[in-house]
């Protein structure tokens, strides 16, 4: 691994001080309030996501759950998610942002709030297929909303401030859903926050526009967006995209990173509750404070690698250097196992989810960078389903190895190695990252 980060370093030397073309005068800010849009719908994403979670203790107690039917239950989301994933590529490059938005969060809010009339086992994993489908759509849609926005020196800065959405979703989610069911029950609790994503969407139709379309947009801030040289027109198909090696330099980053983040997502809360003897009204506070970090990291990530560009880096270099300090970061999660108190271990973890939302920042920028807007969609979509193969492996992995071992430190070690093990196979599938030939 040494030897493969030096060459990475090496790689990018002769990128650090290649000049930027000049750009038009920036005027008009409109294109923040899209990032604002797309911020909230990932917070509701992942509010919605992360309630089987931080019900895992009482839900497993009310329907006498091991590990292993859990890890079944997150199966079947993934699986979804992994299908959905594919299709909202497509749905979204034929579509448009604004509709593939509508469809993706119309189905994940009808199935989140299909939770709440769940009985066991298989309606919550049928209810959890639906909501894996539908959110599936969110990062597809959002990032070919940004391509469409941003030029490619503010794509990394605008991904990262939307994806940021998702750690705030998931500090809202312990903080309010433990009171939800306090005060009236679990089931409640889904139906009240399934009201979310219906006042997004009537937000979200109202105010968004293809920026050639909306009558905000001055002509200065158009031409700030489309500074950038022109994409060919051509609709490429998935077929042309999966023969070349920059959509899998993507798609393999995503399946080795992706599996960690749903292990935090899905089993942080329980982590919590078992380890550190925390019940529904303690344990929220240090799950808030671990996503709030995260969000430090998904904006600061974002913000490097533009500032880094903006300074004549090449999106090479200033792409993969956020991307090698984030992997370094993620390796004291290593140790967390060991570590008796509770806020250490919310800091060793918290820097963790952090570096992830970094690394993940500049990730999902990628196809931005690499492929025609026309494409954008479908790689995204191609990723995102490998990166949910990947987590349903990892899922089916937990599941076993808490129930054989009642320890983390196995899974721990591989969310350690995960990010730089992505950031090699990054570099060495597209070491410039260079225009595809599709």
């Amino acid at each position: 691994m040494d030897a493969g980060t030096t060459g990475i370093a090496g790689g990018l030397g002769s990128d650090l001080n290649r000049a930027v073309p000049a750009a038009p005068i920036k005027s008009g800010r409109h294109r923040w309030v899209v990032v604002a849009l797309l911020f909230a719908a990932t917070a509701v994403n992942y509010i919605d996501r992360q309630m089987i979670g931080v019900l895992k203790p009482t839900l497993a107690a009310e329907f006498h759950w091991t590990e292993s039917d859990f890890a079944g239950i997150v199966f079947w989301f993934q699986l979804a998610y992994a299908i959905g994933y594919l299709s909202f590529g497509k749905v979204v490059d034929v579509l448009g942002a604004r509709l593939g938005y509508t469809i993706a969060i119309v189905i994940w809010t009808i199935s989140h709030m299909a939770h709440g009339f769940a009985t066991g086992v298989a309606s919550f994993a049928a209810a959890r297929f639906g909501l894996g489908i539908g959110e599936s759509g969110n990062f597809p849609a959002g990032i070919r909303a940004v391509t469409d926005w941003f030029p490619q020196k503010e794509r990394a800065f605008a991904i990262g401030l939307f994806n940021a959405g998702a750690n705030v979703g998931a500090i809202i989610t312990p903080l309010l859903v433990p009171l939800l069911v306090l005060w009236f029950d679990w089931r409640v609790a889904f139906f009240v926050t399934g009201l979310f994503g219906v006042a997004w969407l009537v937000v979200w139709w109202a105010i968004y526009r293809h920026p050639s379309e909306h009558a905000r947009v001055t002509r200065e801030e158009l031409d700030w967006i489309r500074q950038d040289p022109a994409d060919p027109v051509e609709k490429i198909g998935w077929g042309r995209l999966l023969t070349v090696k920059e959509t899998w330099a993507f798609a393999l980053g995503k399946f080795l990173i992706d599996p960690i983040w749903w292990f935090f997502l899905f089993w942080l809360p329980g982590y919590l509750f078992e380890r550190y003897d925390l019940d529904l009204k303690t344990f929220g506070l240090p799950l808030a404070a671990i996503y709030l970090i995260s969000d430090v990291g998904s904006v600061a990530g974002g913000w490097l690698s533009s500032k880094l560009i903006k300074m004549g880096c090449t999106p090479n270099f200033a792409r993969k250097v956020t991307m090698l300090i984030s992997a370094l970061c993620v390796l004291p999660i290593w140790f967390a196992q060991s570590i008796d108190s509770v806020w250490a271990a919310v800091l060793i973890i918290g820097l963790a989810t952090a570096a992830h939302q970094a690394f993940s920042a500049n990730l999902y920028t990628l196809p931005s960078d690499m492929f025609p807007r026309g494409a954008v969609g479908s790689v995204v979509g191609i990723g995102g389903t490998v990166g949910a193969l990947g987590g349903m492996g990892m899922a089916l992995f937990a599941g076993y190895i808490l129930d054989a071992t009642h320890s983390y430190q196995v899974l721990f070690a591989i969310c350690a190695s995960a990010y730089l093990l992505a950031l090699a196979a990054v570099h060495l599938l597209s070491p410039k990252l260079e225009q595809a030939r599709v």
